[in-house]
């Protein structure tokens, strides 16, 4: 499942293991370093390519996922 990947990579890169489907990526305190690392990760570990205006414009685990779902 999508969101299962896409959940472990963000645990990984900020380094927790408590992140819900609709904790908000900002306010986790993620930035451009880590948004960036989330973006290779995508490519490497799930096999897509997401653009960096759609990881602004879906900022949770949960919309990240549906994006990737509907655009695979």
């Amino acid at each position: 499942m999508i969101a299962d990947g896409v959940r472990a990579i963000w645990c990984r890169e900020f380094e927790r293991d408590d992140i819900a489907p609709d904790d908000d990526f900002f306010a986790l305190g993620g930035q451009s370093l880590i948004m960036t690392k989330i973006q290779g990760a995508y490519i490497e570990e799930l096999g897509v390519e997401v653009p960096m205006d759609q990881m602004f414009l879906n900022p949770t685990v949960a919309s990240i996922s549906a994006y990737i779902e509907a655009n695979r």
